[in-house]
């Protein structure tokens, strides 16, 4: 399955409740598990993003309607990457003429 890594910020909202964040997490978690996204790992950060969310999803378009879902409740803002393990990115520069 390929792996995403979701960068997440949150909302005014979300800060306004930020003692809710695990609370919300694990809401989130159940959400997306149900969509067929499984959490590799997650990360709360201090910078230009609040948390990393590393996930695997059957598609791109999966993922995306799993974060959509879960940023609609408007406590975060979502942006998500492929990410490729070295044989992936193997695999893709054998494909480079």
């Amino acid at each position: 399955m390929p792996t995403f890594v979701t960068l997440i910020k949150w909302t005014d909202q979300g800060v306004r409740n930020v003692k809710d964040t695990t609370k919300r997490y694990r809401q989130a978690l159940a959400l997306v598990e149900k969509m067929g996204v499984k959490e590799r790992s997650i990360f709360w950060t201090i910078g230009q993003y609040d948390i990393v969310f590393i996930v695997d999803a059957p598609d791109q378009e999966t993922v995306a309607a799993a974060m959509l879902a879960v940023a609609s409740k408007g406590n975060v803002r979502t942006e998500i990457l492929p990410a490729y393990s070295v044989d992936e990115v193997e695999g893709i520069l054998k494909k480079m003429p």
